[in-house]
């Protein structure tokens, strides 16, 4: 599981390297993301440019990480693939999530929840 991130003024961007979130890498995500979650700004940006495929078991993560988060710091997630995008709608989790078309978007404020 490759995770790394950057913080850009008061987000923390973290890039997922890895083509699949699935149940082969859930829990190593989870217990990462919690790592790179503690600190840092409030805001956190999950850039998923590199994801191409997400099962249940890496929407679960996904959503994991979500809840270990502090109650004052937020998570976002950007760049999702259309098949990834999809994932989300059918499991209305785009409901849950703020869905950004692209890192820049996100930063700039634009805002577009997948569908």
């Amino acid at each position: 599981m490759q995770l790394t991130f950057q913080d850009i003024a008061d987000t923390r961007v973290i890039v997922v390297g890895d083509n699949r979130i699935d149940a082969a890498i859930a829990i190593s995500f989870k217990d990462r993301m919690r790592e790179l979650t503690e600190t840092g700004p409030n805001r956190i940006l999950v850039d998923m440019t590199c994801v191409d495929f997400i099962d249940s078991s890496g929407l679960g993560a996904i959503v994991a990480a979500m809840k270990q988060v502090a109650d004052s710091k937020s998570l976002e997630l950007a760049n999702l693939s259309s098949t990834v995008k999809k994932v989300f709608r059918l499991t209305r989790m785009d409901t849950v999530f703020a869905i950004h078309p692209s890192i820049d978007a996100a930063i700039g404020g634009g805002i577009a929840n997948a569908g």
